[in-house]
């Protein structure tokens, strides 16, 4: 039996009504069982999941992750996983990681450099797969119809997946407030030109002194917006800002930079709040996603920041749930009864607003 999707398409003038509370499980954190305490809690929140479902697991389940940035301390760490892996090898299937390269530079930007960071990291125990190909140019365009994206562009492997246990870190976030499961299902699902989409707001341009005229842009691009001659260029009337000419260029000639993208990136929060949320609709409809989030190490800061960080508030625990608005909601709410109140709600409104998930949720603790 197949877990079937709580929800149904909508376009944004819709209203939602008559949401259905959905259940998050959760398990306190023990400071005295520490890593294998919280390794043993998504075990058993896994299981929880699986039985309430009466799914089977596929064959071979992705485990969505952060690597962590080079420099970072905060990070979930590959010993938090172990149960998970001993658990679905257990039960005949096979796993492994999956994450996607970044829009910025860095360890993180191309697959070779992503792969060897995550190694550093000790996530080895399990096969590593960067889902949107070697430099972010492997996407697929789901179809959304709301209101920034008519569609959004989607990791291959992620896309294509249909059942994605969906690991997260609760934590802060500089432009989105906090992240949990519906960044992890937006940015840590989205393609380079997908983050770029979300982040920027712009279109990319040639620049002429850098171009060596390979055309290698041209064979990335479905669209035909490129002409590579004397004068290269790409026109914007064609081009969808999939990102994937900026993604596969190996001379740095294609650029994404513009006064309007940045202002867009530094003024635009909520804007860029619901563009996350789109993104996260994009990659959880239809799906049979489960989702998991770990509220420890918690700081106001993201796992993507290339320095240590000291925690906010303290260990709370780890939450479980096939609604990912549910689950966000319920952190969010334990992180401010615990001392921090993080921006960013209102990306949980208008998640529910589109369809992606409830705010109203039955927290079961499991004993």
């Amino acid at each position: 039996m197949a877990f079937q999707c709580f929800f149904t398409p909508c376009n944004h003038f819709a209203k939602v009504s008559n949401i259905a509370m959905s259940d998050v499980y959760f398990i306190p954190y023990d400071p005295a069982a520490g890593t294998a305490g919280l390794s043993q809690a998504a075990v058993r929140l896994l299981r929880t999941l699986l039985e309430k479902s009466g799914a089977n697991l596929p064959p071979d389940l992705p485990l969505k992750v952060h690597f962590g940035e080079k420099g970072n301390r905060t990070y979930l760490k590959p010993e938090i996983y172990d149960g998970i892996i001993d658990y679905v090898q257990a039960q005949g299937s096979a796993c492994h990681f999956v994450e996607t390269s970044v829009l910025y530079g860095g360890e993180r930007f191309s697959r070779e450099k992503h792969l060897a960071l995550a190694a550093k990291h000790g996530f080895t125990r399990i096969p590593a797969v960067i889902a949107d190909g070697a430099r972010g140019e492997e996407s697929v365009s789901v179809p959304v119809h709301l209101k920034h994206f008519e569609s959004a562009s989607i990791a291959k492997a992620l896309a294509e997946a249909d059942q994605v246990l969906v690991l997260s870190h609760f934590k802060g976030h500089g432009l989105a407030g906090f992240g949990g499961a519906i960044k992890q299902l937006s940015m840590g699902f989205a393609a380079k030109g997908g983050k770029m989409a979300m982040h920027l707001n712009v279109k990319p341009t040639i620049r002429a002194w850098k171009c060596k005229r390979c055309k290698l842009c041209t064979t990335r691009c479905n669209e035909g917006a490129i002409t590579i001659g004397e004068h290269p260029s790409i026109d914007h009337d064609k081009c969808i800002g999939c990102g994937a000419c900026f993604s596969i260029c190996p001379h740095h000639a294609v650029s994404i930079l513009s006064f309007a993208g940045l202002r867009h990136a530094l003024f635009g929060g909520r804007l860029f709040r619901e563009k996350l949320v789109e993104y996260a609709y994009a990659s959880h409809h239809g799906k049979r996603h489960m989702y998991i989030t770990f509220a420890v190490n918690v700081t106001r800061g993201c796992d993507c920041e290339p320095r240590p960080m000291t925690t906010c508030i303290r260990d709370i625990g780890v939450f479980a749930s096939f609604d990912p608005v549910a689950i966000d909601t319920a952190c969010w709410d334990a992180a401010a009864k615990a001392g921090k109140k993080f921006r960013g709600a209102e990306q949980l409104a208008y998640a529910e607003k589109i369809g992606l998930g409830s705010r109203k949720y039955n927290l079961v603790t499991l004993d």
